[in-house]
């Protein structure tokens, strides 16, 4: 770890932490409260895979939903109409909205190839947005002059990694940058994420041999695409909670979703962090 003890992370003149954890235990949330001190700069991998390496896949997906209605497709050919994305940090739907959902053609859903196809191009987009961490915490300062970097990852950072091998190249490379923190969720916490999904499913990453097990044997054609996501979801939790924790064991340290969701300044994330060092 960069930091080699409390006393050396609250001395530290220049703080950088990767937060990481399973999407809605308030990434965000904290790295927002770091931001606006002013002192922070807020890198978002989400938003880095929509706009750089993405952004022209989303708006193309865009495009071929408005060549199926005839008012639209005559106005996007005639260039009388402009459609973009507006990707932001706090919404990140348009990424989401390409990912799309496994099944039937009917209900909205993907083929499995064209659904494979996509999960592969977010994958490779992710890895690529990681590595820009570097590049990024360089122009924060050169340009801004922040020396404080908070690093928002996407819950799937524990998909493209592997979290069991120590000398993981992408791993030991990113802590070498920052102190990789992960946002452990409580049993109540998980229950509330599994609500929240089960709500309003969203699309995921999924790692190709999960997907695998999960599809093995079904008829996508059949398959109601929110449905089986919901469905996913709960072995998704249980397979990617002891990938954070075995990245926590071998790069970083972590801290309770709730002691987090305690903090309202950055005061508090500082000593918080200290007390898990």
């Amino acid at each position: 770890m960069i930091y080699k003890s409390s006393k050396d992370w609250l001395q530290s003149k220049s703080k950088r932490v990767m937060l990481f954890g399973m999407s809605g235990v308030g990434k965000t949330h904290i790295s927002n409260i770091l931001r606006n001190t002013g002192n922070w700069y807020h890198y978002s991998v989400d938003y880095r895979i929509g706009t750089r390496y993405m952004g022209e896949h989303i708006v193309d997906n865009f495009k071929l939903e408005a060549m199926k209605n005839p008012f639209l497709a005559n106005l996007l050919k005639s260039d009388s109409i402009y459609i973009c994305s507006n990707i932001s940090f706090n919404n990140l739907d348009p990424l989401s909205t390409f990912l799309g959902k496994l099944g039937s053609g009917k209900m909205g859903g993907l083929s499995l190839e064209e659904y494979s196809r996509r999960q592969n191009i977010h994958r490779r987009a992710e890895i690529n947005s990681l590595e820009d961490s570097e590049h990024f915490i360089e122009r924060a300062k050169m340009i801004y002059g922040y020396n404080h970097f908070v690093c928002d990852t996407g819950g799937s950072i524990c998909e493209v990694i592997d979290p069991f091998d120590p000398e993981d190249s992408l791993m030991e490379f990113l802590s070498g940058l920052m102190l990789p923190v992960f946002i452990e969720p409580t049993e109540g916490w998980k229950e509330k994420l599994l609500r929240r999904f089960i709500d309003s499913p969203k699309p995921m990453y999924y790692r190709p041999d999960f997907l695998a097990k999960q599809v093995d044997g079904l008829d996508i054609d059949a398959l109601d695409p929110d449905e089986f996501s919901r469905s996913m979801y709960q072995d998704l939790v249980e397979e990617r909670l002891p990938r954070y924790e075995s990245m926590a064991r071998n790069w970083g340290i972590k801290v309770s979703v709730e002691d987090l969701a305690e903090v309202s300044n950055v005061e508090q994330f500082e000593i918080l962090i200290a007390k898990r060092l």
